[in-house]
């Protein structure tokens, strides 16, 4: 994986560089990682990314190249490019598991070290995990609308390059099916999925032709999109080409709930019976909901999906939350700020479940350190309440089952079962409070 050293800000740096020189960049610390609120109405959210971050974490490498620009631009001073030189990140990770739902100061990932290698990690921590867990977010509210059937992420052409990588792994954690993006498909194991667009009707003479080079290109199971000109003729003359074994049609324009009906009745006429109906056409968690009594079978979603749904970011921080005083004890810090402030201290995090096995409320668990760090490995004997921390990096050494394909495919059934731990309530699309009460209890 290329270095992720410079996906930073310069504020990071200067930070270490003042820390090396009065000596404190080398006082153990601990980082938190939560937000202080969810997007409006929104009852939950979805953290994703984790993966995606052990894997920048482990790349944050400075090379000769990056040091010789550091330099030139006298970004740090020589004292401070020396230690960046050897830098390794040696510390703790520990977090929610991927595709874990979370709730306002949820404790989502804590990491632990000294200063100088914790501080760095800010940024890359914060851009990974606010745009991940966005679309995660976003996508697990059009899971839940669509039921049992299935979303496709479309939506890579309406993002960076990069993001739209991040953005189908993302999708795919909180439920979506599949994606059109093939890097996505290949770096994370995803399935993809595509077929024509509107520009090869239009390439040929006629919508006839086009659906038959179709056909004898990917077989009587691909699906063909019967809106470039008018619907009805194009069902017609899809199934003219592909015969009542014709995999799917795909509607993108027009009203989708009256144009899917017509379009079933036709195919069944036609005894397609077999033959599938996704639609696509900017769709949102509210479109798909409206789809609900619909005959359609899949939903593509793109522009919505990898904005987040008009929550781009999760507001995620980053911060400082304990570190070691001079008889070598960790000790609780916090920000004062008015209505920024934060609450120091290590933090075990629990979700309480009542006698049906549904989520209650979110328990945080704060008290002296010590105390905190045993309740965190004795946790998994408390009752009626489900831990939600896990290890992630222990000495600076990434778990490879937080990593890669298979990760993925965990973090998805990961949240399948913790969105289905939730009161219904939860799943409404209509706005309101985080569904679950955040408490603490003080060791």
């Amino acid at each position: 994986m290329t270095s992720t050293s410079l996906l930073t800000d310069r504020y990071e740096l200067t930070m270490l560089q003042a820390a090396l020189a009065d000596g404190t960049a080398h006082r153990r610390c601990l980082f938190e990682t939560f937000t202080r609120r969810l997007p409006p109405g929104r009852r939950y959210g979805v953290l994703a990314g984790t993966g995606r971050l052990l894997e920048a974490v482990e790349a944050f490498r400075f090379d000769d190249e990056q040091l010789a620009w550091l330099s030139r631009e006298n970004v740090v001073d020589a004292a401070t490019l020396e230690y960046l030189a050897t830098y390794r990140f040696c510390g703790e990770i520990t977090g929610y598991a991927e595709g874990e739902v979370f709730f306002p100061g949820s404790p989502v990932l804590q990491v632990e070290g000294t200063f100088a290698e914790a501080v760095l990690l800010e940024t890359v921590v914060l851009s990974v995990l606010n745009y991940d867990s966005a679309v995660a977010s976003a996508a697990s509210r059009m899971t839940s609308a669509a039921g049992t059937r299935p979303c496709l992420e479309m939506g890579a052409r309406r993002a960076n390059e990069h993001a739209a990588v991040a953005a189908a792994r993302a999708a795919v954690v909180a439920g979506f099916a599949g994606t059109s993006d093939l890097e996505a498909g290949r770096r994370y194991g995803l399935e993809t999925v595509g077929t024509a667009a509107h520009a090869f009707t239009l390439l040929h003479d006629d919508e006839q032709d086009a659906f038959a080079a179709q056909v004898a290109s990917l077989g009587v199971g691909t699906t063909l999109l019967v809106d470039t000109y008018d619907v009805r003729r194009g069902v017609e003359r899809a199934l003219a080409a592909a015969g009542p074994s014709l995999g799917a049609v795909r509607l993108d324009s027009g009203d989708l709930g009256p144009l899917a009906a017509e379009v079933r009745a036709q195919l069944d006429a036609a005894g397609a019976r077999a033959t599938k109906i996704t639609v696509t056409s900017d769709l949102d968690e509210y479109a798909i909901a409206a789809l609900a009594a619909a005959p359609v079978d899949s939903y593509g979603v793109g522009t919505s999906l990898v904005t987040g749904s008009g929550a781009p970011t999760c507001a995620m921080v980053y911060k400082l939350v304990a570190r070691e005083n001079p008889d070598g004890l960790m000790v609780p810090v916090a920000k004062a700020s008015s209505a920024k402030h934060t609450v120091g201290g290590r933090k075990g995090a629990a979700r309480g479940l009542g006698s049906t096995g549904r989520a209650v409320e979110e328990v945080l668990v704060t008290g002296p350190d010590a105390a905190v760090r045993q309740w965190q490995c004795d946790a998994q004997h408390t009752d009626h309440m489900r831990p939600l921390q896990v290890p992630l990096a222990t000495h600076g050494e990434i778990d490879p089952a937080w990593t890669g394909p298979e990760a993925v495919r965990a973090a998805c059934a990961r949240h399948t079962s913790s969105r289905a731990e939730l009161p219904r309530g939860a799943l409404r699309l209509s706005a309101d409070e985080p569904e679950l009460e955040t408490v603490t209890l003080t060791l």
